[in-house]
């Protein structure tokens, strides 16, 4: 089944719970493999399949072994056997492969003790919620990203003890508009560096290959609300999602880039969650949208509040605006990062919060004056992050600042970027680089270790693992710029 099939042709799932509803219902649709996906530490989608005939009820009980010691951030080669445990609510037929393929989303346990595995980030999520309805504060915690990305026609990249490289090109790209074409006529209608933010086709030349990736999400059980073109030239591109559950909605993210890569994939595009892969031109954010209800009531709404918020959701952005230089060691966690959280651009890096102004690190959405759609937008984070981590901690942290009653600085409803050097000193950033942010993270961590939530082993192979495999490579590599400034010294 391609990705261009209507989305009938592919249901999702939807209420079966049961594993002999999820195996009767993929019989009764033709699906011939079963793919068993679960995500490594850093937040990249694993998998391994099954035919349809090894998908038994038992194997919902009792589990399927993996080698745990493969995976990023999980276990020595010594303590390797790791079990999967597939959850029926999550089972859809996938929509970009050729054979009928259903996809299941597993937890990770330890076959030694039976236990949930504290490094599966999906139980990280799973215990974040548990833990918000022991706190009495709130039951449910709702979120709704808004995940940027770049489409491209072609990446090329390499990286040795001798030369190191990127090129990437895209047909909507600006720098295109002179090209004779090889004989093929150039028929312009380019979005020009940040105007991209919404033109009509033929300008924008990704409308259709938008649609088929909505329809494919639509497939695979996932609630679209919207797709557009973004601010940048050259294909960028925002899908946003219908608000869910905390643990959900990280499911749904795992899901979005999965479809976003093989839609395009498909289609002869390439697609990046970079957050910045193009110079001089618009970073790809995920802004966070969160709030907690309570009884099916919403908690962040008060007609009297500025902003129409309680004192329980400005206490909420407190925690957030409190702890966000540590939350960015998981909400924006590359070195690329920092390519697009820089002061003095259009960056989310003011620790302030505003209703309607984008300048701000919390925004108070005011569309309407509903309560049910009173939110807190958070704009650090990106889309290189592992939802599910993010998520948990961004919970966690607006949590921290609801039980302490944590005041964030007084609302600044005036262009951040443009203030006079005397107004700036007093609004605080965001750290500028993944080692700062790393180091807040290493100091600042007892918020996240609250009811068992994050473990210290998780933050501390977050630690190591971004430190020495990210971080440290990119920091002892020549910079190709660095020959520019620095070859005729």
């Amino acid at each position: 089944m391609t990705a261009t099939a209507k989305p009938t042709a592919t249901p999702h799932a939807k209420g079966a719970s049961a594993p002999a509803d999820v195996i009767r219902r993929a019989r009764e649709h033709g699906v011939q493999v079963v793919d068993l996906r679960f995500t490594d530490l850093p937040g990249t989608w694993q998998h391994f399949s099954i035919p349809l005939g090894e998908l038994t009820e038992d194997l919902f009980a009792e589990g399927i072994g993996f080698d745990g010691s493969s995976i990023r951030g999980f276990q020595a080669i010594n303590e390797s056997d790791m079990l999967l445990f597939p959850d029926a609510g999550s089972a859809f037929v996938d929509p970009c492969l050729e054979v009928p393929t259903l996809s299941l989303t597993c937890d990770v346990k330890d076959p030694v003790t039976g236990e949930p595995y504290s490094r599966d980030p999906r139980y990280v999520a799973q215990k974040a919620e548990g833990h918000l309805g022991k706190t009495g504060i709130a039951d449910t915690a709702y979120y709704g990203p808004e995940a940027e990305f770049y489409i491209f026609n072609s990446v090329r990249f390499d990286q040795n003890a001798h030369e190191g490289y990127y090129h990437v090109d895209s047909e909507e790209g600006i720098w295109n508009s002179g090209q004779d074409g090889n004989g093929t006529p150039n028929l312009g209608h380019r979005p020009r560096h940040k105007e991209g933010y919404f033109p009509v086709p033929p300008t924008d030349r990704l409308q259709d290959l938008r649609s088929k990736i909505m329809l494919a999400m639509i497939a695979a059980g996932v609630e679209v609300e919207v797709h557009h073109h973004e601010v940048g030239t050259a294909g960028q591109t925002e899908i946003d999602m219908r608000f869910k559950t905390l643990t959900r909605m990280a499911d749904q993210m795992m899901i979005y880039k999965y479809v976003v890569k093989n839609v395009c994939r498909q289609n002869g595009y390439t697609a990046t969650f970079m957050p910045k892969p193009l110079f001089g031109d618009n970073g790809s954010g995920m802004h966070v949208h969160m709030s907690l209800w309570k009884d099916s009531k919403p908690l962040f709404f008060d007609a009297k509040g500025y902003g129409l918020i309680s004192d329980t959701a400005r206490w909420y952005i407190g925690g957030l605006i409190k702890h966000s230089p540590a939350l960015l060691a998981f909400a924006a966690p590359t070195t690329n990062s920092y390519r697009r959280l820089v002061p003095g651009y259009e960056a989310p890096i003011n620790l302030i919060y505003s209703q309607r102004n984008r300048s701000a690190i919390c925004r108070i959405p005011v569309y309407s004056k509903s309560p049910k759609a009173k939110r807190v937008e958070y704009r650090a984070p990106d889309p290189s992050c592992n939802p599910y981590l993010t998520f948990a901690a961004l919970l966690m942290a607006g949590l921290d600042g609801v039980k302490n009653k944590i005041e964030p600085p007084k609302p600044m409803d005036v262009d951040l970027y443009e203030l006079e050097p005397e107004e700036r000193k007093h609004v605080k950033n965001t750290p500028g680089s993944l080692a700062d942010t790393l180091a807040a993270l290493e100091a600042d961590h007892a918020f996240l270790l609250e009811g068992g939530v994050f473990t210290p082993d998780v933050i501390e192979t977050w630690l190591s693992y971004k430190r020495t495999r990210e971080d440290d490579p990119v920091r002892l590599r020549p910079h190709p710029y660095e020959f520019f400034l620095y070859y005729d010294v």
